[in-house]
């Protein structure tokens, strides 16, 4: 498959731009060289399996469909739009480690069987000691995997290659042990090598003794792996094998499929479009102890940028210091400062979408101090010159390379419509998300609700107080109608 074709399939020369972050004369050196530099090919390959397309991750070259319509075009003669209508069966690779909770995975195999996802497994050493690979290939239909140094099993397949073509990495039932190899790079067997190098959303699905989930060293784990985007289900309460009762049981299948479910690549709204999303407070320091920041806790850009890539989207997220896990399926980048933010922002561009949800400082300490401020003995307060922080949203809105919807957030305390259409006009954004967050009955900031105004050169819309969620939810439609006009 010719690289014209590809560049097709991914929108145009603008699209792969936007995908790959580079202006176009690279877009043209990769057509006269003929193939994308290797850096570039997993992203291409990710877009393009994004779209629906079977696409082959070694060479990037298009497979025909295994029952051809009448009315198909063959691969290599139609347009790519008639291809990336094409279905896909979705590729899972589930990870069985040891436990006596490895049985329930030949249920959930059969279960995502059912669905008709093609479902290859690797098992641990220690897995193999509760259900063997025969049972396991007998239910998956494929050859199931084990041995990092295996000469036929890299010969067929290779660890890399399982890493690369899988939509979803499953790791069903999940060690504390494994948990602890993902969260500090490990990689000693085949499990741990292929967790490390895949570039797809992963589940985790922990099972283990209640002592061993609430040991602070697993807690720690956990919440490492979450602020790098990896998801979790579970673990249910009850009693266990072990005799004792409590948080530590593998979450049922069906909830595991449920959670698998939600992230797979599929026919999205938003498939192959650029976004970057700002969200959270920023931190701007006073000395080594202190800061300025505010009550933003990041729940509703989280939010917003979950629904932009369960729609598809190719979603960079930009965070201040949050407590929210980062959506799965996202890119996070995590900053603390506005100017932080902004660097980072900018080097997300060119961007087709750009929400800036984050709560950032309009002010920031010009005279920091490298050491504690200590108290003085005359009582008296020392004094902070503050400066002025850049405009993240004014800075997108008037850049060279401009998104094609630029939208912003207002957070007022009064007068909130009529500020928030003044700051549309000022900063030019396209749209404004304006909300109240001065109701002392109804606070905003670390809710798990949001009452907004959308406000666009149409005037004002006002929404129902629901989840932020559902906000999210209500804009991702807004967004794709936008889109698709």
């Amino acid at each position: 498959m010719g690289i014209d074709a590809i560049i097709d399939a991914l929108g145009g020369p603008t699209q792969v731009q936007a995908l790959l972050g580079v202006g176009p004369s690279a877009v043209s050196n990769y057509r006269a060289r003929g193939q994308f530099p290797e850096y570039a090919r997993v992203r291409v390959w990710q877009a393009l399996k994004a779209r629906g397309i079977m696409v082959d991750p070694e060479t990037l070259s298009f497979e025909a469909p295994n029952t051809p319509q009448q009315d198909t075009p063959q691969i290599g003669t139609t347009d790519a739009r008639a291809i990336s209508k094409l279905p896909l069966e979705p590729t899972i690779l589930l990870i069985i480690s040891g436990g006596i909770a490895a049985y329930k995975a030949l249920e959930l195999i059969r279960r995502m069987r059912d669905r008709h996802w093609h479902v290859r497994v690797v098992m641990t050493a220690s897995a193999q000691q509760f259900i063997t690979p025969l049972s396991v290939s007998a239910l998956s239909g494929n050859t199931t995997y084990h041995d990092l140094f295996s000469l036929t099993d890299e010969a067929e397949m290779g660890h890399i290659r399982l890493a690369r073509e899988a939509d979803v990495v499953v790791v069903a039932p999940s060690t504390a042990n494994l948990m602890a190899k993902m969260a500090y790079g490990l990689a000693d067997d085949l499990a741990s090598t292929v967790l490390l190098a895949t570039g797809a959303p992963v589940l985790i699905a922990p099972a283990m003794n209640p002592f061993m989930w609430a040991n602070p060293a697993t807690q720690t784990n956990k919440k490492l792996l979450q602020q790098r985007g990896v998801r979790f289900v579970g673990p249910d309460s009850g009693d266990m094998a072990c005799g004792e009762d409590g948080a530590g049981r593998l979450a049922e299948p069906k909830d595991i499929i449920t959670a698998t479910e939600a992230l797979l690549p599929g026919n999205g709204r938003l498939n192959g479009l650029k976004a970057v999303v700002t969200s959270g407070p920023t931190h701007e320091p006073i000395d080594a102890v202190r800061y300025i920041a505010n009550r933003s806790s990041g729940k509703q850009g989280h939010a917003i940028a979950a629904a932009l890539a369960k729609e598809g989207a190719i979603v960079t997220l930009i965070s201040g210091p949050v407590d929210e896990p980062p959506p799965g399926g996202v890119a996070l980048v995590s900053v603390k400062t506005a100017r932080e933010m902004e660097t980072a922002a900018l080097a997300a561009l060119p961007s087709d979408i750009a929400i800036c949800a984050a709560a950032v400082g309009d002010f920031s300490v010009a005279n920091e101090s490298a050491q504690k401020i200590k108290k003085s003995d005359d009582g008296e307060a020392p004094t902070l010159a503050l400066r002025q922080n850049p405009d993240i949203l004014a800075t997108i809105s008037h850049h060279q390379v401009r998104p094609r919807l630029v939208i912003g957030f207002a957070a007022e305390t009064e007068n909130v419509v009529d500020y928030a259409m003044a700051k549309r006009l000022r900063k030019g954004a396209d749209w404004m998300l304006a909300n109240d967050v001065g109701q002392a009955d109804a606070p905003v900031f670390g809710s798990d609700y949001n009452l907004v105004h959308l406000i666009t050169a149409m005037g004002n819309e006002a929404w129902p107080e629901v989840s932020k969620q559902e906000i999210a939810n209500h804009l991702i439609d807004r967004i794709a109608t936008e889109f698709n006009r």
